[in-house]
């Protein structure tokens, strides 16, 4: 069984220049609710100077569904995003850093181990907080700055997360920089360094078309969770030619195709990206809104 997280309505619609209503996003995030989606990174707790597009995260929460079983996701960059976050009922915080030094310094002024420092105590705080706490490390599969990122590098941020109190780890293709070999062997070495028990997801973009094929590519190496956006949207504002994200029904189709239950409603699904769409007034990415369910 595949375990989605639909980032949409966090990673979907921050790289947007269009300012989404708080109203509309509660109807997405309800939309994929319908579908079948149980996992939503709903939010992001970041400086609404910088991200604009995520400065309702307290007003989208306030309305959303708590009596069926969703599980909410909200984006933790910083303790003054943990603050936002303690303020709220968000079920899980997603701790995020990088793991390529340079990126980090462009974007956060501080090394992946001054990073790594602070944000060990933010996970240490939340979980002291009563929230269940997933760390995500950026740039795992590549830096658009550095090239290659050394593997002991993500693997050293991951174990600081996990001691700090993680319950799960997501690796991040931040700028779509993975190839399907890749993909094995890093989920190889953490298996490896962490056990088979390890609670770990994938996260990839479509910069370079591998989207998918790295999500299948994570499958056939044991990952049975994936985040995905709906119709692909998504990107990061701090990343160069960060495109999409895997297309959430494009990426359950394939799925489907080869007799994986994802439990969600395809055409439903379908119908949300169209509905998105007329929403944010240009065509999007997905490929299934295109050619239809065959």
């Amino acid at each position: 069984m595949i375990e989605i997280c639909e980032v949409g309505p966090r990673d979907g619609l921050q790289n947007e220049c269009k300012l989404v209503s708080t109203q509309d996003k509660v109807e997405l995030i309800n939309r994929l609710i319908e579908a079948g989606i149980t996992y939503i990174e709903a939010v992001s707790f970041v400086n609404p100077k910088v991200v604009p597009q995520m400065a309702d995260a307290e007003e989208v929460l306030l309305q959303l569904p708590k009596d069926k079983g969703i599980r909410y996701g909200g984006l933790v960059l910083s303790r003054s995003g943990l603050n936002r976050a303690l303020q709220t009922d968000i079920d899980y915080l997603h701790v995020v850093t990088t793991t390529s030094d340079t990126f980090n310094l462009r974007n956060a002024k501080r090394t992946v181990d001054q990073a790594v420092t602070e944000l060990t105590d933010v996970i240490k705080e939340g979980v002291q907080a009563g929230k269940k706490t997933a760390g995500v490390l950026g740039t795992a599969f590549g830096c658009p700055f550095e090239g290659e990122v050394p593997l002991g590098k993500v693997l050293f941020a991951a174990e600081e997360f996990l001691k700090a109190g993680c319950t799960e780890l997501t690796l991040a293709d931040t700028t779509g920089m993975a190839n399907p070999n890749q993909v094995k062997t890093v989920v190889q070495a953490f298996k490896d360094r962490f056990g088979h028990d390890l609670s770990l997801g994938l996260h990839f973009h479509n910069t370079r078309g591998l989207g998918l094929a790295n999500t299948l590519a994570g499958y056939q190496a044991g990952i049975r969770r994936f985040d995905s956006s709906i119709a692909g949207m998504g990107g990061c504002p701090f990343a160069p030619k960060a495109v999409g994200n895997v297309c959430t029904e494009d990426m359950v189709n394939m799925f489907h195709a080869m007799n994986i239950q994802t439990n969600t409603d395809l055409p439903k699904l379908l119908q949300t990206s169209n509905w998105l769409e007329n929403i944010m007034g240009r065509p999007l990415d997905g490929m299934l809104m295109k050619a239809g369910i065959s």
